[in-house]
């Protein structure tokens, strides 16, 4: 919640961060307050409808990745048998390239102007990967589970990437290219992993 104009007042008139004094008198007050209420006005070429479905495509994915993110970790804790080390690494190498695009999808929103994910029950009603809570998956379960995730995720990542070129959203659309690669990536390693029972 946002302080009120009052306890923003009283917060304001000692606290510059150059030391000068910002009373009633001071037209910079006026100008952080009408900042302070205003709705987020990002400065974008795109259109508000390309915003907005920008917005909600890469939020999906978004939420996907998180979702994807904790299973990848899931069984990357849970992870036994003969081959563990090799798996065990494995996932934690796919998990990192998961969670470093965490950010990137987020300020990207931002930066056309959107609003993104915040918070957890947000990210639980927005995504489409299933989470596994079984206490004990078989290892070569685990991986083919993980194969078929990143499998669909990519088709989810070329959709998302087509709302991008229908509003000429470049930047956005080039990420989405590097993340299909690895995704992709993940999915060889994961069917190869997994080979004797395709």
């Amino acid at each position: 919640m946002l302080p009120s104009n009052d306890v923003l007042s009283s917060t304001m008139k000692t606290s510059s961060h150059d030391g000068r004094n910002l009373d009633k008198s001071n037209p910079r007050r006026k100008e952080l307050l009408h900042r302070r209420e205003a709705p987020l006005e990002t400065r974008t070429d795109l259109t508000p409808e390309a915003t907005k479905d920008i917005s909600g495509a890469m939020n999906a994915i978004l939420a996907d990745v998180f979702a994807l993110y904790v299973k990848t970790k899931n069984f990357h804790w849970h992870m036994s048998g003969h081959h563990f080390r090799d798996y065990h690494l494995l996932l934690d190498e796919h998990a990192e390239q998961l969670f470093a695009m965490t950010d990137v999808i987020a300020e990207r929103v931002r930066k056309i102007g959107g609003l993104t994910l915040h918070s957890i029950g947000e990210i639980a009603r927005t995504q489409r990967v299933l989470d596994n809570d079984a206490e004990y998956v078989e290892p070569l379960d685990m991986l083919s589970e993980l194969m078929d995730d990143n499998k669909t995720f990519a088709a989810r990542l070329r959709e998302a990437h087509n709302v991008c070129d229908e509003y000429r959203d470049v930047p956005t659309a080039s990420f989405i290219e590097v993340w299909i690669d690895e995704t992709e990536r993940r999915t060889w390693f994961l069917f190869e992993a997994t080979r004797q029972r395709n």
